[in-house]
């Protein structure tokens, strides 16, 4: 498992959010469980005006995603099973995002 990784989301809402990233350091690969946010197909996600510095766009298999940074939680290791690509040239990104919401800037 890698940061910034992204994995298919194999719970009951995939249909809409169809991926997590894996945002936890790498330091903490002993742990059962990894810290991910889950990424919403924008075609599901209402036309809401977002800050775009919490919740980023990206784009994966020529579809737009919206970072649900609010929705940041953990996940059992055993739910990251079928890795889909990685946002780790965005990582600068990810992690404005994730200090934005956790710092307010």
């Amino acid at each position: 498992m890698a940061r910034f990784d992204v994995y298919a989301n194999p719970g009951s809402h995939a249909d809409t959010t169809p991926y997590l990233l894996d945002v936890q350091s790498d330091l903490l690969n002993g742990l059962d469980s990894r810290m991910v946010i889950p990424l919403c197909s924008l075609r599901h996600f209402p036309q809401v005006k977002l800050s775009t510095q919490l919740t980023p766009v990206f784009t994966i298999d020529g579809e737009s995603y919206l970072l649900e940074t609010p929705k940041m939680g953990a996940v059992p290791l055993r739910v990251l099973k079928s890795r889909v690509t990685s946002l780790a040239p965005a990582q600068d990104q990810i992690t404005a995002a994730m200090d934005f919401m956790l710092h307010g800037y």
